[in-house]
């Protein structure tokens, strides 16, 4: 049951929920990601072991949600006197993360490191939100 539960995070828009039963787990199909807040900032980390953040990466913001996408392609290739080995990978991932309410594009910052993406923004302060008021009806 835990398993099944996992799928419906209430965070992630219907769409999402919907990709991920068909993708299978993140783990395997797509980007690997640590969500945290420090202070007053959303952290977002990615898992992009071997790919070029200026080439292979892209991070935009698109109906209130990160969206981080990476490609990598990979191959190598052994000859030997007597024999000839190929290898490739390569494969798209995307993962698109929903963003508090609030949150300013220009404040978002992104940077990589050792195989991880990090993407900072400040999560805006929730707005105090008037207290309930009971509306009169008036018959008319």
């Amino acid at each position: 049951m835990a398993d099944l539960m996992k799928w419906f995070d209430t965070r992630r828009s219907p769409v999402e929920m919907i990709e991920r039963l068909f993708e299978g787990d993140t783990a395997a199909s797509g980007i690997r990601v640590e969500e945290l807040i420090e202070g007053n900032t959303l952290v977002v980390r990615a898992e992009l072991p071997g790919i070029d953040p200026d080439k292979d990466v892209s991070v935009t913001i698109v109906d209130g949600a990160l969206e981080i996408k990476a490609e990598r392609r990979e191959k190598s290739e052994q000859k030997d006197k007597d024999s000839y080995r190929s290898e490739f990978r390569y494969g798209s991932f995307v993962r698109r993360l929903a963003l508090p309410d609030g949150v300013q594009q220009d404040d978002i910052t992104a940077s990589y490191k050792d195989g991880v993406l990090e993407v900072r923004t400040p999560v805006p302060t929730a707005a105090q939100q008037p207290p309930a008021r009971k509306i009169e009806i008036t018959r008319g």
